[in-house]
C-alpha cells in the first residue's frame, strides 16, 4: 500500500486487538487512520495466542487500569458481540480452593472483586461445586457467571470492518524503524518489508498499539527518555489439549501464581478443553512447546479434577506476556503513556497490554481516544 501523502492525520501501530480497537474509536470519532502491520494479516501476535476468555476483573488491585478496564470492557465487549453476531458465551468460571489456607485467600479475591466492582460472585461449598462440575474436587470455590468466552478473531475481524467502514486504512508488511517529535506532530520512518523501500510520514497522532514490539519501538523514537520506556521480561505461557471429551462445561480456575492464573481449565466454543497456561520465563522470543512440560501439568491439574488420565494431554500452542519493569520492580497493569507524561505531542504508548487485554480491547480503545482529542493530551 502506498502511504503517500507523506503528511497525515493519525497512526495506529499494531492490528492485534487491541490496535485494531483504538482503530476503529479513533476512524468513528471522524479521525483519518492509517494502521502499520509488521505481519501480513490481523492478529498474528498475541492476539491469536490467548484463551479466548472475556474476564469479569477479580484479580486486579483495584486502583488499577485493569480492573477499571476489565470492569468496564467486558459488558462493552458482550454487548459488541450480540450487536456484531460474534460467537461467545457467558459460560461462567470456578475459583476452586483446595485447602483452608487457600480459602483464606479464596476470600480475600472475593473481597478484591467486589471492591472492582465485580458484584455477581457466588461463594460455593464442595457439594455445591460437585452439583456443577462432578469432575471437580474442591473444598470452596467462587463462581463467577459473567466471566465467558468469545471467538476472538472473529471479534477482529469485526473491528477491522467497522474501522475500514469508517475510513481507515490498514498497510500490512510494513514495520517502524524510528520516529523523531516534530512541531506539528510525529515523524515516523517507515519500511515496506515486501519491496525494502523506506519513506518518512508524518503523522499528527502516533498510537504505539504494538504489543510484544511497542517498548522496541519506543526505544527507536528520539527524545523519548528512558524514564518513560519500561524494561520488559517474557512469560512465555504453554498449553495443552486434553485428549477426548471435556469434563467440565464451565471454565475452572486455581488460585493466581506469580505471573499467571495458574494452571487452569479452558474450554472453546466447540466443547474442546485445554489446561494452561504455566509460567516458563525466557530470554527470546519462541511459541514451541515442549512436550515435557506436560509432567508438571498433571500434579497441577489433579489438585482439582483427580480423574484426569495418564498421557491425555498433548501440546497445543503458547503465548507470550509482556511483563513490565521500572527500576527492576514489575508493574502489574496496563501502561498508557501519553503526552501529559513524556511531553512529546501526538504520541501515545500502551506498554504491557496482557491478559486481560482481550476483555478489556473496547475500553481500552475509548481511553486511548479519550488522550487523542487534537491539540489534548
Amino acid at each position: 500500500m502506498n502511504l503517500r501523502p507523506h503528511r497525515l492525520d493519525c497512526i495506529v501501530i499494531g492490528a492485534g486487538v487491541v490496535g485494531l480497537a483504538i482503530a476503529r474509536a479513533l476512524a468513528m470519532s471522524g479521525r483519518d487512520v492509517f494502521v502499520i502491520e509488521n505481519e501480513g494479516a490481523i492478529g498474528l501476535g498475541n492476539s491469536s495466542r490467548n484463551s479466548e476468555v472475556v474476564h469479569a476483573g477479580i484479580y486486579y488491585s483495584s486502583s488499577s487500569l485493569k480492573a477499571k478496564l476489565c470492569v468496564e470492557g467486558r459488558e462493552l465487549l458482550y454487548r459488541y458481540c450480540e450487536e456484531h453476531a460474534i460467537n461467545h458465551r457467558r459460560c461462567g468460571k470456578l475459583i476452586v480452593a483446595n485447602t483452608e489456607e487457600q480459602i483464606t485467600s479464596l476470600e480475600r479475591l472475593g473481597q478484591q472483586a467486589t471492591s472492582n466492582g465485580v458484584m455477581d460472585l457466588q461463594q460455593l461449598d464442595a457439594a455445591a461445586v460437585r452439583a456443577m462440575e462432578p469432575e471437580i474436587s474442591c473444598l470452596s470455590a467462587l463462581y463467577s457467571p459473567s466471566t465467558g468466552i468469545v471467538d476472538s478473531h472473529a471479534l477482529m475481524l469485526a473491528l477491522q470492518k467497522d474501522a475500514e467502514e469508517n475510513g481507515a486504512m490498514i498497510a500490512f508488511r510494513h514495520r517502524v524503524t524510528s520516529g523523531q517529535p516534530c512541531a506539528d506532530g510525529v515523524e515516523l520512518s517507515i519500511t515496506d518489508l515486501s519491496t525494502h523501500s523506506s519513506m518518512k510520514v508524518l503523522a499528527r497522532t502516533v498510537i504505539n498499539a504494538a504489543g510484544l514490539g511497542a517498548i522496541p519501538i519506543a526505544r527507536r523514537m528520539t527524545s523519548l527518555g528512558s524514564d518513560f520506556i519500561p524494561t520488559q521480561r517474557l512469560a512465555k505461557g504453554n498449553y495443552f489439549r486434553l485428549v477426548g471429551t471435556s469434563p467440565v462445561s464451565r471454565l475452572v480456575y486455581p488460585l493466581p501464581v506469580r505471573g499467571g492464573l495458574g494452571v487452569h481449565i479452558t474450554i472453546d466454543l466447540s466443547g474442546r478443553a485445554r489446561f494452561g497456561p504455566d509460567v516458563e520465563w525466557i530470554d527470546e522470543l519462541n511459541h514451541d512447546v515442549d512436550e515435557c512440560r506436560s509432567v508438571d501439568f498433571y500434579p497441577r491439574i489433579r489438585s482439582y479434577y483427580p480423574a484426569l488420565s495418564d498421557h491425555s494431554l498433548m501440546p497445543d500452542y503458547a503465548g507470550v506476556r509482556p511483563k513490565i519493569h521500572f527500576n527492576g520492580e514489575m508493574i502489574n497493569d496496563f501502561l498508557i503513556s501519553g503526552p501529559r507524561d513524556h511531553k512529546i505531542n501526538g504520541l501515545v504508548n500502551l506498554f504491557g497490554i496482557e491478559s486481560p487485554g482481550l476483555t478489556s480491547c473496547l475500553s481500552l480503545a475509548n481511553q486511548v481516544t479519550s488522550m487523542c482529542i487534537p491539540n489534548g493530551g
